[in-house]
């Protein structure tokens, strides 16, 4: 056998290692059965799901009919902006409220794509907080402060 598709392959085997770390964090929590679910029931069943997929994907990598690629070098800077919007937006959500945190969060983390394009940014950071609004503030009801909190 010969490694012919190695982005396939290594994001399988990321798949798995997510998989079982999951699966294996689940089982600190009480299972309980398919009639009668506990907390651990549904993330290690995701997990075990998870893994099983990174198998199938790693393994079809390893095929003759597989299309042959290679992994690029790894861009730390797209890594260091993406996380960093999130940390950031973790920050800043009870001084700036979720309006504004969220729709920074979209923005600057679209500086990280190769084809940046600020009005295709503005637009899908307004859908987003429209879209937060709708699912987590009208839907569910949950509490946030919405506005910044010096206004």
């Amino acid at each position: 056998m010969q490694l012919r598709n190695k982005q396939d392959f290594w994001s399988g085997v990321m798949f798995v290692l997510l998989g079982i770390g999951f699966a294996l964090g689940a089982t600190k929590y009480s299972m309980g059965t398919a009639a009668r679910m506990g907390p651990g029931y549904f993330p290690f069943w995701l997990g075990v799901c998870l893994a099983v997929l990174g198998a199938v994907v790693a393994l079809s990598a390893l095929k003759e009919k597989a299309e042959e690629t290679e992994v690029e070098r790894f861009d730390f800077k797209i890594l260091f902006i993406i996380i960093g919007s999130v940390v950031l937006t973790g920050a800043l959500m009870n001084v700036l409220g979720v309006y504004i945190s969220v729709f920074l969060l979209v923005f600057i983390s679209s500086i990280a794509g190769h084809d940046y394009n600020w009005k295709v940014a503005f637009l899908t950071g307004i859908f987003l907080v429209v879209f937060v609004w709708l699912a987590f503030i009208r839907g569910l009801g949950l509490i946030f402060p919405l506005w910044p909190s010096f206004l």
